[in-house]
Parts: C-alpha cells; sequence; structure tokens
C-alpha cells in the first residue's frame, strides 16, 4: 500500500510544495527527515508571520539586554527568560484592543516559546531540528 505526505503552499511571497510517498520499503529516516524539514520552514514562518501582528523587535531588544549583560548558564537563561523582563514586554505586545482575552492569551504564549527558542540558541542548545545538517537538504536563506 502506497501512502504519502504532501505540504503545499502558495502564498503571497511563499511558494512550498513538499511531498513524499511512503511505501513498506521507505526508509524511516527519510520520513524523520521530510518531516524535520517541513518542521523547519514551518517555524521560520510563524516567527514571520508573529513578526508582522506584534512589534516582535522590542521583544528581541529586551533578550538581547538580558542575553548580554554577561555569560550564563542554561538554567540561568531560562530563568530570566520566565522572568519578569519577558513577562513584561510580551504583556504590552500583546495589549491590543483588536485582540480579546483568549487571543491575547495565545499569542502571548507565542511570543514565550519564540524568545525561550531564540534565547537557548544562544548558549548552543538544540530546542529544533533547524541545526542538524541533513545530507542533500539544502539550507533556506535567511532574509
Amino acid at each position: 500500500m502506497e501512502e504519502n505526505i504532501q505540504f503545499i503552499a502558495n502564498t503571497k511571497g511563499w511558494v512550498a510544495i513538499k511531498k513524499i510517498k511512503v511505501t513498506e520499503q521507505t526508509d524511516p529516516k527519510n520520513v524523520m527527515e521530510f518531516l524535520a524539514s517541513l518542521g523547519t520552514g514551518l517555524d521560520r514562518k510563524v516567527e514571520e508571520n508573529l513578526g508582522k501582528i506584534v512589534e516582535i523587535e522590542k521583544l528581541n531588544l529586551v533578550l538581547d539586554e538580558i542575553l548580554n549583560d554577561t555569560v550564563k548558564t542554561p538554567g540561568e537563561i531560562i530563568k530570566e527568560v520566565n522572568g519578569r523582563k519577558i513577562s513584561s514586554i510580551v504583556n504590552e505586545l500583546v495589549e491590543q484592543d483588536k485582540w480579546q482575552k483568549g487571543e491575547k492569551k495565545e499569542v502571548g504564549e507565542f511570543l514565550k516559546v519564540y524568545a525561550m527558542k531564540k534565547a537557548l540558541k544562544t548558549v548552543k542548545i538544540r530546542v529544533d531540528y533547524s541545526e542538524i545538517k541533513i545530507p542533500g537538504m539544502k539550507k533556506t536563506k535567511k532574509k
């Protein structure tokens, strides 16, 4: 029996078509690599769209301030990102009249995940599959 996984995006500024046929002979490693590449692209688009709805640069400035103070351990970074400074800027960013309470909370959670991923990457902690070099997979160009 032949199965497949497909992802098609066709929007302004983003055209992506990813497909893989899965049979009993398909190497699970190929499926894993396919899914990792798909996830990496999706994460990048989530972050790009997050930046379109909030002033993410404000969060980046606070993150840079926290991360550049002194050399920190992963534990200290986690504590800082879960701390008052990040919470304050997240609350400021989501406090928009166009959103209801539940939407503010949702966008705030996206911002907290963004902040944690960015912070942990500064101390070389892999938080997603984008750091893995997969032979034959092209790295996407950053703008």
